[in-house]
């Protein structure tokens, strides 16, 4: 028992120093939105509210991708606990072609998602430039998710430094080329919102093409030899992936589809709600970033865990996670409660919409502590590969509970903006509860054997 609370702090330390870059790398991606937004604003409150439907539409989808990829880190992490790398080399480049598959449909639902806009009940003047976000956006997509494909490779070996300096790399490029293809200098045309979706897309195809070329000279990964040949791909590794992380997708497109579909209720209202409600969420997602960076380094650690066999070592890791999340969540919900006017005035001019934001950032440090907690549990769930009930769980969070209290307040009762939020401080506080309990009981349960690697926790309830 003495040797128990060194051993907690050991891994304290480990899972914060794999997920700092993670956590910097997802607030690289979070201030993508903020540079989009604070360019949007200053351009004018339509091109705001315009890009903040756009990425709203933009990210709905995106999210099944990003989360069935979620697949590789604790597969590739297990494999290395197990001592079986050289089956990780062969599993990445099955993960190459699904990529490449999920990319292209996206590009294609993008394609013709802006035909639903104007039944959505969209303002009529806010469709015309988030239809050429949307438009200019997609060429991206199969880039950003082959990059996901090879950052999740990375991550899953304990490796999250190229998350952080690529994510923030992309920034250097989009910042500038964003503001001049939107307000059209240099003899660039001058373009709007669809100017962000150009700079969006080229960033995609930078960081992809870089990281490529990062795997493929890293002394690191030379013994992975990740691209020493093409295989064809083969159906039962790719139906593995899928079967772990379709639920994952589904789960993260449910969380986000809470926010994203609250956007496009809020879009009904009309341009200044919007806007503010753009300026508000774009902020709450800077905050997100950093517990779902835990999470991604704790789901990473508790599949090396499992992989070596290690029960305690699970537990101790979702313990180390849950101590560095509600640290984390405790400063950004006093970043919120005494600055949200300050931060609302970096947005805009427009002193209509940053009062509303103001207003609505105090809304998002409410949810701060149950956000955290459920983003930590279904991480260390996915270390565990328990992903199909946690996918019923969320469901159940979040539109059996978060959707309906948030339209009930904010549509029905009048509240507006204010209760949509309100909603989603009540999914999230849900989901928190139930798939905290899931892990503990998933834990609790797991068949520890020498083949470890291919141990999922059963999804009985």
């Amino acid at each position: 028992m003495a040797s128990s609370p060194p051993r907690f702090l050991d891994e304290v330390r480990a899972s914060a120093r794999l997920a700092a870059p993670l956590a910097a790398g997802h607030l690289s991606h979070g201030l993508v939105g903020f540079v989009d937004t604070v360019i949007a604003g200053h351009h004018g409150t339509t091109t705001l509210a315009a890009v903040a439907v756009g990425t709203a539409l933009f990210w709905l989808p995106m999210m099944v991708p990003m989360g069935t990829l979620m697949a590789l880190p604790p597969s590739v992490s297990q494999l290395d606990g197990a001592g079986r790398r050289a089956e990780i080399g062969p599993l990445f480049r099955q993960s190459l072609w699904l990529a490449a598959g999920l990319g292209v449909l996206l590009f294609v639902l993008l394609s013709v998602l802006p035909l639903a806009l104007a039944p959505m009940g969209i303002a009529a003047d806010i469709v015309p430039g988030a239809t050429a976000f949307l438009h200019a956006i997609r060429w991206g997509i199969p880039a950003f998710t082959l990059y996901l494909a090879m950052r999740y490779l990375s991550d899953g070996l304990h490796w999250s430094m190229p998350t952080m300096v690529l994510g923030f790399g992309g920034l250097l490029l989009l910042a500038p080329l964003g503001y001049a293809l939107t307000n059209g200098l240099g003899g660039l045309p001058a373009l709007g919102a669809a100017g962000l979706g150009w700079a969006s897309a080229a960033m995609f195809w930078a960081q992809a093409l870089a990281f490529a070329l990062y795997l493929a000279r890293s002394a690191r990964f030379a013994d992975l030899q990740l691209f020493a040949h093409l295989e064809a791909p083969r159906w039962p590794v790719l139906r593995g992936l899928l079967g772990t992380g379709l639920p994952i997708g589904v789960t993260v497109a449910m969380e986000g589809s809470l926010f994203i579909v609250t956007a496009l209720l809020i879009g009904r209202l009309g341009e200044l709600p919007v806007a503010a409600h753009q300026i508000a969420i774009n902020v709450a997602s800077l905050c997100f970033m950093v517990p779902f960076g835990v999470a991604e380094a704790t789901t990473v650690r508790v599949g090396h865990a499992l992989g070596r066999g290690d029960r305690a070592g699970i537990r101790r890791a979702y313990a180390a996670g849950i101590a560095l999340v509600l640290g984390t969540q405790a400063l950004s919900a006093l970043v919120l409660l005494g600055g949200h006017d300050a931060i609302a005035a970096l947005y805009t001019a427009d002193s209509a919409v940053a009062a509303l934001a103001a207003t609505l950032l105090l809304y998002a440090a409410l949810f701060q502590f149950p956000d955290g907690i459920q983003v930590l549990s279904a991480g260390a769930l996915r270390g565990l590969k328990d992903t199909r009930v946690p996918m019923w769980l969320a469901a159940l969070a979040y539109w059996g509970i978060g959707m309906p209290v948030g339209a009930g307040l904010g549509l029905w009762l009048g509240w507006g903006p204010r209760g949509m939020w309100l909603g989603l401080t009540a999914g999230l506080s849900v989901a928190a509860l139930l798939l905290a309990r899931r892990f503990l009981r998933s834990s609790a349960r797991i068949p520890i054997s020498s083949d470890a690697p291919s141990v999922t926790v059963t999804d009985a309830a």
